[in-house]
């Protein structure tokens, strides 16, 4: 503790630093590196305008506002106009000072905090996800502080050393770092160009909607193995071998997955034969419901009450399956209802026609029809028929419509709508039975 309350340690220190900063810093090389960086931020600031203009131009790019991603990008760019303009200034005189033998550390120090803050600042806003946005973070300093000191490549040797053989392939601990960077950002890029393609292609209305998420899906797969195949070849991984995997995989296909496979395949089925598409209405067993999106292994079906029932795509090859808006959206709808004996079935058929011909779904052409249907027990059965062309907005809704213009006319209208009921005979096997009613005696 004595060296801190000692004053003529601090005016030692304070000498040691001078001398450092005259040995290591006040260098005609270094300080003609720091000018030159001075100096590159002129233009950098000059052009800062027409770069953030440009810039602020993508946040109006309508491919691409769909995803919330390019949208935090994009508000971000212009702000970091100036340290790409200077970066790039940067990274031409460091190009300049290796080409003539000159030193540029100073420059490599620069480029790479720049470098390292303009990842960050990307990653922060294109990865929602904070613990991504760290990692990120992380790494992009990391590697910034090993460019600083000179240790990047003895770093990247070192990492490339330890290594194992596996037959006449060499794994190293840097193969495999360099192939999970490239499986993942080639990754991303084929899932947001599938999600671009995808967007495109449900725009093109000749197209139907089941040809368009088969085109997806399709797209879609064929990105991502493209990409799994391109970050297998960055580690020199030779393809040919896949060829005897593809056969194990196959074998193990064919023994553990037959029913996903086989999901897999209705799937690309229902989208062939267009039996079914997003947006119909189906009934497959007790499940009514409409028809949200075809999947690679299953199909959401929502039904009315907001219950999503996620079907396997077999179920909807091999079970029979009810759909009512395959060819035409039209619909036939049919209400039983039951009058009196009392009550005329003519003037009845024609109260029911008029009920349904008030609500607004029900089809002029052709009109609502009431059939007489047969006599019961206790009514007369009449059954009220008609059409709609909106399966899609439900059939309870305007069955209860029809129903309650019903009632109100039979009301208006003295039709009446009996009840189950029963003629109750007794009989007695002794005809000398007598039944005598007297009046009761008063209480006492």
């Amino acid at each position: 503790m004595e060296q801190f309350t000692n004053p003529d340690q601090y005016l030692l220190w304070i000498d040691q630093a001078i001398d450092w900063v005259q040995a290591n810093i006040l260098l005609g090389p270094i300080l003609i590196q720091i000018a030159a960086c001075l100096l590159a931020m002129l233009p950098a600031l000059l052009l800062r305008p027409t770069l953030t203009s440009l810039l602020a131009r993508l946040q109006n790019w309508k491919p691409l506002l769909h995803y919330a991603g390019f949208r935090r990008l994009f508000s971000v760019l212009p702000d970091l106009a100036f340290p790409l303009l200077l970066v790039v200034l940067v990274w031409v005189l460091e190009a300049i000072a290796v080409q003539t033998g000159y030193r540029h550390n100073i420059l490599r120090l620069v480029a790479s905090l720049l470098n390292a803050w303009i990842v960050i600042r990307l990653a922060a806003a294109v990865v929602n996800d904070p613990v991504w946005s760290r990692t990120i973070a992380a790494v992009a300093w990391g590697l910034a502080a090993l460019n600083i000191v000179g240790w990047l490549d003895p770093t990247i040797a070192a990492l490339d050393s330890l290594a194992m053989q596996v037959g006449s392939f060499r794994v190293s601990v840097y193969g495999v770092i360099k192939a999970i960077l490239s499986l993942a950002v080639l990754l991303w890029v084929a899932s947001f160009s599938s999600r671009l393609f995808e967007q495109r292609i449900k725009k093109v209305h000749r197209l139907t909607p089941s040809v368009q998420v088969l085109m997806s899906k399709l797209l879609k797969l064929v990105l991502l193995s493209v990409a799994v195949l391109f970050a297998l070849s960055t580690i020199g991984v030779d393809l040919t071998a896949l060829a005897v995997f593809g056969g194990a995989v196959g074998v193990g296909i064919g023994l553990g997955l037959q029913r996903i496979v086989a999901n897999l395949i209705s799937g690309v089925i229902l989208l062939l034969d267009r039996s079914i598409k997003p947006g119909d209405v189906i009934a497959i067993g007790e499940t009514f419901g409409w028809i949200q999106s075809l999947g690679a292994r299953y199909t959401a079906v929502r039904t009315r009450d907001g219950t999503e029932f996620l079907i396997p795509n077999e179920d909807l090859i091999t079970t029979q399956v009810e759909n009512w808006s395959h060819t035409d959206v039209k619909l036939r709808l049919k209400i039983p209802v039951g009058i009196s004996y009392n009550c005329d079935p003519h003037f009845a058929i024609k109260l029911c026609n008029e009920a349904a011909a008030k609500c607004a779904r029900v089809q002029d052409n052709p009109g609502p029809n009431t059939l007489l249907r047969g006599f019961g027990d206790n009514s007369v059965d009449l059954e009220i028929r008609f059409w709609i062309t909106d399966p899609q907005n439900g059939r309870g809704n305007i069955i209860s419509e029809v129903l309650l213009n019903v009632w109100d006319a039979f009301k208006e209208n003295d039709i009446e709508i009996p009840f189950p009921q029963r003629d109750l005979h007794l009989r007695s096997l002794d005809p000398t039975i007598r039944v005598e009613m007297s009046p009761t005696s008063p209480k006492s």
